[in-house]
């Protein structure tokens, strides 16, 4: 099978803005004589040393006249005016992954050579993947290119052990490509210093030097990856003529005078790549009982290197996971709430950067990416190959009578989790391909065949489940597959045979003959993923969990090229027209849940998708205020900004929405007209419109700026209003209660058969896609994509038998109960809601404890007794804690409050603290902190409010306030009334009748009691 290639618009203008620059440039191909060397042989000829160089850009052409070239260019293309030429010349082209930015350059080689007579181009590629891709698209496309320019490109990749390549590159008039990656003359090492040195076998001469003369122009692919400051200034000495960088994802301080773009947005809309879906994967519920620990990243900076880690932590109604940056010395048990499965060594002895791996006390190693402990991990990955397999099945039946074969990619870290050798050498499956074939089997048995599906069946029944997946892997010596080399900071592989062998089978496996090509689903190591640009990868799925490392974009960026049938036509908008994103569709099954990655692509994309101007419409003046030369302003309003629009459509600066060339000829002549009514104001005028590429004139302000860290008014803390208060509140108190323990215990019981409901753990698949990208703000907030459907899988495990829990210990902690007690709890329950404590111990600690204690809060409220102590709290509370908060968002500044703002949990405590800062009954008040509580038999208890009015203007001057948003005690949970209760008691022995304590839903509640 044949690739076809066909001449595509964008391709043309992208090849068409780079020769624009240089229009009035003559067609010349001038000549020079080689640098011969230090052993001239008598054979040597003029002729075998002349040169063909490219020749320089002719005076005439002056820089102003460059940079208005490109200005044009730039403004035709809506992307905004260069300020300046950034360097003589640099040029970027932007284009989305998928879209040939490969053949878009071997083009605008053609065209430069065609409208000038420059021959020479130089390629630099960051690594060894891109640069096998490079040199294989240049072969696949030579005859397409012969076709329509009559001539052929000569081609080679840099080697410094074949250096009569670089004297052919110098001797040859016809066009040359040399590609090179950048560590071949950046890096350290022999190679590198080869092409700087003077060689015997070259006749004592420096390659760099016969290169620098023909006056190459260098194209840079990715330059993101390429230049760094040294390659920068190593790549000046190749004496280039222009330079042109092409990326999808240029950093924004490189982008040198941009004159073409097809970013994600355009490319997706205008469907020049597939469309994007995603399948995420999702566990809900953990057994806790496994040491759950997953290393995401280990950070290097000036300090010690720090290691950020995911881990379970018990929270108030079960085990979550979380994510924290740690250093060495971290203690999991007591972090996480000191849950068992940590307790034996897990605390982190060693962070070590180079080779990223930590490890805890208990000697127990985990490098990065790795994850330890987690039960439903290997179910996870059984899952997404699962659904891997049923998308594959799904796409494929959809597209068979179509001609078209369809691909499936997993990415794997770990080759022995694919392929492993016995004792004899002989491979055998790892886990991920026995599962497969156990998968790939039982979706086949169950399929659901279709009248029409009778060929497609034969296709299947041609084709085994162990032959329908392979392996892309590095090989050894010996031909195993192997890990290969992995650049530690790149994550990537440069083995050279893992990309010969994926590249020379690239059009082997776009063949439909189950005989000559039965393979459908392709593993391959996750450091290979930029050698992949198979145009039928149609599912892509990582068997890894899901780390910062690794981009989105780039995982999903292997398989966005649009797909191409057995014929080798690409199926695009000529040949299916509006069908195009029906037959193209890559969806990712996910190693996360759909919300997550989808959220996450969103914002990625959003980052790379450039600003669009903004269109030129009576709207763009609206509500802009403008100064006179005088000083004096004003707001435009509706009629002038009208006005201002309309006069520049008759001045002809605007042409359906867009700035003229008109407009800017009168601007660089300092000539622009504005509307009579705002004469006076030109510059302000000429300044909204010059906005329209300036992407921070309506970005929302940085909310940062709004946090506040709360400070203690010492003039508030020392008012005799709040001393008095103070001194009426500060005391601690200790309480006694007396209930009937049997009443208690049958309650117990009652509520633990009643409602305690153990999770299981399950898995949630959710599916969703991005139909179309309708700008850059609905990434930025995640609305591009639409959830489709989910479907919810249960899966039960039992716990760990090698973590051993103290059920009734940890009760007797949780409750206060005596161990008597607990012990009768337990063995009163129901056989079956007691079984459910196999399945997750840890939430069946918590929800019992949590249901116990809800029964002894009901039964303590009419038996409780509290009695003042001589122990007080000190005005530290208010003094010691750091409390923050983000201006309107949960903070608001105070006039009578203690502290300068007030942190408020809820709307109904922001209008509570309102009214009290306005009032003016009100002395002096404080959201008491979390330091400041009351000990109960439920737990500790932090009232919400300390308020001090002023003498003579209420009844009651001292007030403790607990503000809840309802105020009907059968909508507060049972513990909640207990503590309410408590807190009741302490107050009335504490303070006899001079402070209230009461529950209010508002001001006018509270005003109601104080009043009385």
């Amino acid at each position: 099978m044949k690739l076809q290639f066909k001449h595509q618009k964008f391709q043309a203008d992208a090849a068409k803005a780079v020769v624009d620059v240089f229009a009035g440039q003559p067609y010349l191909t001038p000549t020079y004589m080689i640098d011969r060397g230090s052993e001239t042989r008598l054979t040597d000829t003029d002729e075998e040393f002349t040169g063909w160089a490219n020749q320089k850009l002719i005076p005439a052409l002056t820089d102003d006249m460059i940079l208005e070239r490109i200005r044009k260019i730039q403004r035709a293309n809506q992307i905004k005016p260069s300020d300046k030429l950034e360097g003589r010349y640099n040029l970027t082209i932007e284009m989305e992954t998928g879209v040939g930015k490969t053949y878009t350059y071997i083009k605008t080689m053609y065209e430069l050579n065609k409208a000038y007579g420059w021959s020479k181009f130089i390629v630099v590629v960051p690594s060894v993947a891109i640069r096998e891709g490079v040199f294989k698209s240049f072969q696949i496309t030579q005859e397409h290119f012969a076709e329509e320019y009559g001539k052929k490109i000569r081609f080679f990749i840099y080697n410094s052990a074949r250096l009569t390549e670089i004297d052919r590159f110098a001797s040859d008039s016809n066009i040359n490509v040399m590609i090179i990656n950048s560590q071949a003359f950046n890096a350290k090492g022999k190679d590198a210093r080869r092409i700087y040195m003077k060689l015997d076998e070259f006749r004592s001469r420096r390659p760099i030097d016969i290169i620098a003369k023909t006056n190459p122009v260098l194209i840079i692919d990715e330059p993101q990856s390429v230049e760094g400051k040294q390659t920068k200034e190593r790549l000046k000495e190749f004496h280039p003529i222009l330079t042109l960088r092409y990326s999808a994802t240029h950093k924004s301080d490189s982008i040198y005078n941009m004159i073409y773009r097809l970013d994600a947005l355009e490319a997706y809309n205008k469907k020049l790549v597939k469309k994007i879906a995603v399948k995420g994967i999702s566990a809900s519920g953990t057994t806790a009982t496994e040491g759950f620990v997953f290393l995401e990243s280990i950070n290097v900076s000036g300090a010690n290197p720090t290691a950020t880690i995911r881990f379970d932590v018990k929270g108030k109604t079960g085990v979550r996971q979380v994510s924290r940056t740690v250093n060495e010395g971290f203690n999991l048990y007591d972090q996480s709430g000191q849950l068992e499965e940590y307790k034996n060594g897990y605390t982190i002895s060693r962070i070590d950067a180079r080779d990223d791996h930590i490890e805890f006390l208990n000697g127990k190693k985990l490098f990065l990416g790795d994850i330890m402990g987690s039960i439903d991990e290997e179910q996870i990955r059984r899952i997404q190959i699962h659904e891997t397999i049923v998308s594959h099945i799904e796409r494929e039946r959809q597209l068979f009578h179509k001609g078209i074969k369809v691909l499936s990619l997993f990415f794997i870290d770990e080759v022995a989790k694919y392929k492993q050798y016995d004792e004899a050498g002989q491979p055998v499956n790892g886990i991920y391909a026995d599962m497969f074939e156990e998968e790939y089997k039982a979706v086949i048995e169950n399929y659901q065949r279709e009248f029409g599906d009778d060929d497609y069946i034969r296709y299947l029944d041609a084709i085994s489940a162990n032959s329908t997946h392979a392996g892309y892997f590095s090989v050894d010596k010996k031909g195993k597959l192997t890990d290969g080399k992995i650049d530690k900071k790149e994550k990537t592989s440069d083995d050279v045979s893992a990309y010969d062998l994926i590249m020379k089978n690239k059009e082997l496996l776009l063949d439909r003959d189950p005989k000559r090509s039965p393979v459908r689903f392709i593993f391959s190591h996750s450091a290979l993923r930029e050698g992949w640009d198979n145009p039928n990868v149609f599912q892509i799925c990582t068997l890894k969990q899901s780390t910062s490392e690794v981009r989105k974009r780039q995982e999903v960026g292997r398989g966005l090229r649009l797909c191409v049938n057995e014929d080798g036509d690409r199926m695009d908008t000529g040949v299916l027209g509006n069908e195009v994103h029906n037959i193209n569709v890559l969806t990712v099954i996910a190693s996360e849940s759909y919300d997550s990655f989808a959220k996450g692509l969103q914002s990625e994309i959003a980052e790379a998708v450039a600003y669009r101007p903004k269109t030129v419409t009576a709207e763009l003046f609206k509500g802009r205020e403008i100064s006179d030369d005088k000083g004096n302003t004003q707001v435009i309003d509706d009629d002038l900004a009208q006005a201002i629009y309309e006069d520049m459509i008759s001045n002809g600066y605007i042409k359906r929405g867009q700035l003229t060339d008109k407009y800017y000829e009168d601007k660089a002549n300092n000539e622009i007209k504005v509307a009579e009514e705002v004469a006076d104001s030109a510059p302000a005028v000429i300044e909204i419109i010059e906005s329209i590429y300036d992407e921070k004139a309506i970005q929302p302000e940085d909310a940062r700026k709004n946090n506040v860290e709360l400070k203690v008014d010492d003039k508030k803390l020392a008012m005799p209003e709040f001393k008095a208060l103070w001194e009426k509140i500060n005391s601690k108190s200790v309480y006694v209660v007396d209930f009937e323990t049997d009443e208690l215990i049958k309650n117990a019981i009652n509520a633990l058969n009643s409602k305690l409901r153990v999770q299981k753990i399950f898995y949630k698949i959710e599916s969703g896609s991005m139909e179309g990208i309708d700008s850059k703000e609905a990434l930025e907030k995640g609305e591009a994509m639409k959830k489709n459907e989910s479907a919810t899988e249960t899966r039960t495990f039992t716990a760990n038998k090698s973590v051993k829990y103290d059920l009734i210990g940890k009760l007797v902690a949780e409750t206060g109960l005596t161990r008597k007690d607990i012990v009768r709890i337990m063995t009163g329950i129901e056989p079956a809601v007691f079984g459910q404590y196999q399945y997750n111990p840890e939430e069946f600690i918590l929800k019992s404890a949590q249901l116990i204690n809800e029964q002894k809060a009901t039964a303590i409220i009419e038996h409780i007794t509290y009695h003042a102590l001589d122990d007080h709290y000190g005005t530290e509370v208010f003094t010691e804690p750091t409390i923050k908060g983000k201006l309107n968002v949960n903070a608001m500044k105070a006039q009578k409050h203690l502290y300068d703002h007030i942190v408020y949990d809820s709307t109904n405590e922001h209008d509570f603290a309102t009214e009290l800062d306005t009032n003016k009954a009100v002395a002096v008040y404080v959201k008491l902190p979390n330091g400041f509580y009351i000990s109960t038999p439920v737990g500790k208890y932090n009232p919400d409010w300390a308020i001090a009015f002023y003498e003579g203007e209420v009844k009651h001057i001292y007030f403790i306030a607990e503000t809840k948003g309802s105020m009907s005690s059968m909508q507060l949970r049972d513990i909640e009334k207990g503590k309410i209760h408590c807190a009741k008691e302490h107050f009335k022995a504490i303070s006899s009748d001079n402070v209230v304590y009461d529950v209010v839903d508002s001001y006018s509640s509270l005003w109601e009691i104080i009043s009385k």
